[in-house]
C-alpha cells in the first residue's frame, strides 16, 4: 500500500484545483508528456463537465496523486486519467488510484496511459489490464517536406470561423463525425465557448468547408491550436472533423492543409496532431501529408473486457 489517503470529491475548491495544476506540470516536466488530457485539465475548473469525478491522494496533508473519472454514457465506458507527484513514484500511490477510480468507474471502465511509459506499462501488467485503443501522435516538420499547394474544388465553399452563429454547424457535424468517440462525440456549445475563451484560440485558425450551392450546410471543419507554452511554440492540427454524408470527397486532406498552410505562414516550426490507431483513412491522410508517429497513448482495461 502506498501510505497514503484517498477522497472523493465532485468538484476541487480553487486551492486543490491550483496545487492539482502545478502537481500536473511537475509531471509533464519530468515525463516530457502531459499525464492528464486537456478535457481532465478543464474540468478542474469548470463546473460544466457533468458528472466528471475526481479522486486525490494525499500524504501527511498533500496531495501527491490525482485521478479523473468521466462516468460510462451510453455505449461509451468510463474513462480515468492518472498523475502523480513525481516525488511521491515508486510507493504504490498510482496503482492504488487506479485500482480504485477503475472500480468506481465500472465494468469495461479504462485507464489512459499517455505516452504509454515504462511505469505505466509495470503497474498496468502487474492488475492485469490490456491495451484496448491506442492514440497516435504524428508530428511533421511545416519546412520539410514541402507543403502541396491549395487548391479548393468549385464546388466548395473555404472560410474561416465567423463567430458564435456558426456554433450550431460545427456541433452538428462534430456529433455526426464523432459519434463513435466516448470524449469528442459529447461537445456541447459550451465546450465551444470555453476552447474559444482560451488564449490559444484564433478565429483565423479554425476553417470550415461549406458546399458552395448550399452555404449554410457545413461539410466539415479544422480546428488549428497553438502550444504557446512550448519553446519554440508548436503548432497542432486540434480538431478535423467531416459530415459522414460529404465523405470521399477528399475534404480532410482539404482542410488539414489549409490549416497546416496557416501554421506555417504564422512561422511555426512543427505541428502534431492525434489520431487512433486504427482510423486507417485518418493514418493514410496524414502519413500521405508528411507526418509520422512521435509517440502512442495506450487505454488499457481489465482482460476480460471485449
Amino acid at each position: 500500500m502506498s501510505g497514503a489517503t484517498t477522497q472523493w470529491i465532485d468538484r476541487p475548491d480553487e486551492d486543490a484545483a491550483r496545487t492539482i495544476t502545478d502537481l500536473l506540470a511537475r509531471a509533464t516536466a519530468a515525463d516530457g508528456v502531459a499525464p492528464i488530457s486537456e478535457q481532465a485539465v478543464l474540468s478542474l475548473t469548470s463546473g460544466d463537465h457533468a458528472g466528471t469525478r475526481h479522486l486525490l491522494a494525499r500524504r501527511d496533508g498533500v496531495i501527491v496523486g490525482y485521478a479523473n473519472l468521466v462516468p460510462a454514457h451510453g455505449e461509451h465506458p468510463a474513462m480515468v486519467e492518472v498523475a502523480v507527484d513525481p516525488a511521491a513514484r515508486g510507493h504504490g500511490v498510482g496503482a492504488d488510484l487506479l485500482t480504485s477510480a477503475l472500480a468506481a468507474g465500472g465494468p469495461g471502465a479504462r485507464v489512459w496511459a499517455h505516452g504509454d511509459r515504462p511505469a505505466a506499462k509495470s503497474v498496468a501488467a502487474a492488475l492485469g489490464l490490456r491495451t484496448v485503443r491506442e492514440l497516435w501522435q504524428m508530428r511533421r516538420s511545416l519546412a520539410t517536406p514541402e507543403l502541396p499547394e491549395l487548391s479548393v474544388p468549385d464546388d466548395v465553399l473555404l472560410r474561416t470561423y465567423a463567430g458564435p452563429a456558426d456554433d450550431s454547424e460545427l456541433l452538428r457535424v462534430n456529433r455526426a463525425a464523432f459519434a463513435w468517440h466516448p470524449e469528442q462525440g459529447g461537445w456541447t456549445e459550451r465546450d465551444i465557448e470555453i476552447r474559444c475563451a482560451e488564449p490559444w484560440f484564433d478565429p483565423k485558425g479554425l476553417f470550415l468547408a461549406f458546399a458552395a450551392d448550399a452555404p449554410d450546410r457545413l461539410l466539415g471543419f479544422h480546428w488549428t491550436k497553438v502550444h504557446h507554452e512550448e519553446n519554440p511554440p508548436l503548432g497542432e492540427v486540434y480538431v478535423v472533423g467531416i459530415d459522414p454524408a460529404a465523405q470521399g470527397r477528399g475534404l480532410g486532406r482539404l482542410l488539414t492543409l489549409a490549416g497546416l498552410r496557416h501554421l506555417r505562414d504564422r512561422g511555426l516550426a512543427e505541428v502534431l496532431l492525434y489520431t487512433e490507431a486504427d482510423n486507417a483513412a485518418a493514418v493514410r491522410t496524414y502519413t500521405r501529408l508528411g507526418f509520422a508517429t512521435a509517440h502512442v497513448d495506450v487505454a488499457y482495461a481489465a482482460a476480460e473486457v471485449e
